[in-house]
């Protein structure tokens, strides 16, 4: 059997980039609670609504 290198991407060179952000309390209990009943993680979450945002923002 050959031995094949295990081939592994440095963190981050995903497309994706870790942040830091605040989000009030309550806000943070209802994306949990959403996240509960839609079966997806906070974060999967997160990014769905922040792109959903940044594709359907009008600025006045």
């Amino acid at each position: 059997m050959k031995n094949e290198p295990l081939k592994i991407k440095k963190r981050g060179e995903d497309g994706n980039k870790v942040i830091t952000v605040r989000i009030k309390e309550d806000t943070l209990a209802k994306l949990d609670q959403i996240a509960n009943e839609s079966n997806y993680s906070r974060n999967e979450l997160i990014n769905i609504i922040l792109s959903h945002g940044v594709n359907n923002i009008e600025i006045e």
